[in-house]
């Protein structure tokens, strides 16, 4: 996804598009993946997790592969959706294999590092992006993408085992049902509402910093590219630091940690915003917060939400997921329409306004965790 962030600006030209219509590609693409986890994750439990992520990763290529090939604004859309449906069963199932063969600890700890080994394409995608976009256009990320999909289809059919061996049965009362009993538990809400709204959070930013950048503060793709760098990277080092004190400190301090450096970023960038100091390093600094902040909780959030029923795994990472995506992809549209047809238009306060309250949301459903838990302990048994 982030691969192409830096060519948005220049695609609005090739395709005659609104920034509206363009993130669209991107809104479309976060659409797709809330929906699909949502049927990827029960298939799972039924069908096991291998043969689903290489049918996904199947669809992934044709997808790419219709990215390409795209002339208009309405058949990239298209191309984008099953790009997104079938890319989605590595970052779904992916906790899923996880919490198969860990602990929740030792989950929370082990998707720290998994994540971290995850993110370090798309740290680099922005600013190799930039560059194929400088030299090849807007094409030239989607190739590598084909080419990237390829590799994993290869490597998923040759050396993935299958890790889910107490398969349950799965038809359309069975799924009504695993996420009816999920419906019914406040604390894998608490978990969950912590990562979606973290995500709305990054997903506003996502959905503000290209036009940001590209048309306030006149970045050129390559320079953008870099500077996406920044948050990546802060990701990556808050998935390592999860990774190694999670186990030994909790899953809740490093959640709350991790919200917290979030309103620090959000807070950085809304004071630039006001004094009327931002410039790429004020609006990509900050960020780099956010993406720490994010690594320290997520992993903790994510493995807490599929802990709360372990016979409901896939189905748990499946929900939690699309709760992240869903909610991104309305933040990232809200951004882009605030930023281009509101009152607010070629401002930053947009994103500003959307990233503080997904920021706060994310805060308080972080401190109804201990409320839940401690209610949980003092109610008898069934």
């Amino acid at each position: 996804m982030q691969i192409y962030l830096p060519s948005l600006a220049g695609m609005m030209l090739v395709f005659s598009a609104t920034a509206g219509e363009i993130q669209l590609t991107m809104s479309a693409f976060f659409i797709a993946v809330a929906i699909s986890q949502l049927v990827w994750g029960p298939l799972s439990d039924q069908f096991g997790r291998r043969p689903i992520i290489i049918t996904g990763m199947v669809l992934f290529v044709i997808g790419s592969v219709l990215c390409l090939m795209a002339t208009n604004i309405e058949s990239l859309v298209a191309a984008r959706v099953l790009q997104a449906a079938g890319g989605c069963t590595g970052m779904v199932l992916g906790r899923a294999i996880v919490r198969d063969i860990c602990s929740p600890r030792q989950a929370a700890s082990m998707i720290g590092f998994v994540t971290m080994g995850m993110t370090v394409m798309p740290t680099v995608a922005p600013a190799i992006g930039g560059l194929l976009d400088q030299f090849y256009g807007w094409r030239g990320g989607f190739v590598l993408m084909l080419l990237v999909g390829i590799g994993v289809l290869w490597a998923a059919i040759r050396h993935l085992p299958e890790t889910h061996k107490d398969r349950s049965p799965v038809g359309p009362k069975q799924v009504l049902r695993a996420y009816a009993t999920l419906f019914r538990e406040p604390l894998y809400w608490s978990y969950a509402l912590t990562a979606a709204f973290s995500a709305l959070t990054y997903f506003a930013y996502l959905g503000g910093a290209p036009f940001i950048a590209s048309q306030l503060l006149s970045l050129s793709a390559a320079e953008m590219g870099f500077y996406f760098m920044f948050v990546a990277l802060g990701y990556i080092l808050g998935n390592y630091l999860s990774g190694k004190l999670t186990e030994r400190v909790g899953m809740l301090p490093m959640i709350l940690s991790g919200t917290m450096m979030g309103v620090a970023s959000v807070a950085l960038i809304g004071g630039a915003a006001y004094f009327n100091t931002l410039t790429p390093l004020t609006l990509f600094l900050p960020m780099f917060l956010l993406g720490l902040g994010n690594g320290v909780c997520l992993p903790s959030t994510l493995a807490g939400a599929v802990s709360v029923r372990p016979e409901l795994t896939g189905a748990a990472s499946g929900l939690t997921a699309s709760l992240q995506v869903g909610t991104g992809a309305i933040a990232g549209s809200l951004v882009a329409w605030l930023y281009a047809d509101s009152f607010l238009a070629a401002t930053p306060w947009g994103m500003v306004a959307v990233m503080a309250f997904g920021i706060g949301a994310s805060l308080v459903a972080a401190l109804s965790i201990k409320y839940v838990s401690t209610r949980n302990a003092l109610l008898p048994a069934e």
